[in-house]
């Protein structure tokens, strides 16, 4: 797991958001064993310390959970993993429309830019 850190956010938050937006994907199936905090936290060349704390906020979210004696896995509950892929997807799209304005393009160019660009893919 390649990964390059913003120093403008804490770490545990960039794994966090890291974590969502896979499981959102579907980069890691609902269902899917987590690797231990320990390799997490080696791949990611970070503390296992800073690992277990972003493993312990996906808990939080419900998007982990913990068998006692099998390790941590992925939420089967695929309305919440809807959820957080229609929260980036929205994110995102706010974010461009913002950037979009701001080059003087109306909502309406930017949806024949899409078009133009890439809707049909």
């Amino acid at each position: 797991m390649d990964f390059e850190f913003d120093n403008e956010r804490p770490i545990y938050s960039q794994i966090v958001e890291q974590f969502e937006i896979k499981i959102a994907s579907g980069r890691i199936a609902p269902g899917e064993k987590i690797e231990s905090v320990r390799e997490l936290a080696s791949q990611m060349k970070v503390n296992p310390n800073t690992m277990q704390k972003a493993m312990q906020e996906l808990e939080n979210e419900k998007l982990l959970f913990t068998e006692r004696t099998n390790g941590r896995f992925v939420t089967d509950d695929k309305n919440l993993i809807r959820k957080y892929r229609e929260k980036y997807a929205r994110d995102k799209t706010i974010r461009y429309l913002e950037y979009m304005r701001q080059l003087g393009f109306k909502d309406s160019e930017t949806s024949e830019y899409i078009e133009k660009i890439g809707g049909d893919k």
